[in-house]
């Protein structure tokens, strides 16, 4: 089964009255952790051009590649993910590093940040909500659930439900990585 990673992105001012709503809808807090995102570019194709990207991403000791395809609609940021763990600890991170540049993948960009997961259970699924703190960028809270190809639109559906719940608007649908390039005039 292919899963399909559906999510909404919204900038938040104010962590500790969110973190107060969160709690009482029943979000169970779960983990901190500080996340490192390296962002390769392909040989031949423009990921930028076909709304594509491809990572490694470092979490403590767990390395983790990340292919994320084209999104899928135009209201969240829904679309295939593909993740394969790599070995653990930062000799592995460095040797996959290595290998994706000797096979002609260029680095983007790295993309910093502190992240508190909690979970919550709403319209039969599980969400995940994170509060990112990105480096240079500022505070973001992202609501993530998985699907697959048959029910990735009732995922989204239910995504923008909560999200209205939460009374979030107007989700950002740039990814990190495009909005600290646009910031520094990179992309």
């Amino acid at each position: 089964m292919t899963d399909y990673e559906v999510e909404l992105k919204f900038p938040i001012s104010d962590p500790g009255g969110f973190l107060t709503q969160l709690q009482s809808l029943g979000a169970v807090q779960r983990k901190e952790v500080q996340q490192i995102d390296r962002y390769f570019s392909h040989p031949v194709r423009q990921f930028a051009q076909t709304d594509e990207a491809f990572r490694l991403r470092s979490e403590g000791d767990a390395n983790c590649l990340t292919y994320k395809g084209p999104l899928l609609d135009r209201s969240t940021k829904t679309r295939q993910e593909i993740e394969l763990d790599v070995a653990g600890g930062d000799e592995a991170a460095q040797r996959a590093w290595a290998l994706l540049r000797a096979l002609g993948f260029e680095d983007v960009y790295s993309v910093h940040k502190r992240r508190q997961t909690y979970t919550l259970n709403r319209d039969g699924r599980e969400f995940s909500l994170a509060i990112d703190q990105v480096t240079d960028l500022g505070l973001y809270l992202e609501i993530e659930t998985l699907a697959d190809a048959s029910t990735w639109e009732a995922a989204r559906d239910a995504a923008l439900r909560l999200a209205a719940e939460l009374n979030l608007h107007d989700s950002e649908r740039r990814s990190y990585l495009q909005l600290l390039l646009e910031q520094q005039g990179k992309n």
